[in-house]
């Protein structure tokens, strides 16, 4: 005999990548008909195009250009 409510529910979605573009797919997040919006996806991330970016969040790349300055690093 099978436990009842032992699983998640299984429903459809709606998947929205950076570029706006969006796909429906089943999952467990979320309710039936929510939209998952991606803040990183394959079109954006720098392991799939090969374009890296600096970001600097709070300064931290300015201060380890900073510190390390005087090691012949290129910033």
């Amino acid at each position: 005999m099978m436990k009842k409510d032992a699983h998640p529910d299984y429903h459809e979605i709606t998947v929205q990548l950076t570029d706006g573009t969006s796909y429906k797919t089943f999952s467990t997040w979320g309710k039936p008909g929510d939209t998952l919006k991606l803040e990183i996806d394959p079109k954006s991330h720098p392991a799939w195009t090969g374009v890296h970016r600096l970001v600097d969040s709070g300064g931290q790349l300015a201060k380890f250009n900073k510190r390390f300055e005087g090691f012949g690093l290129k910033s």
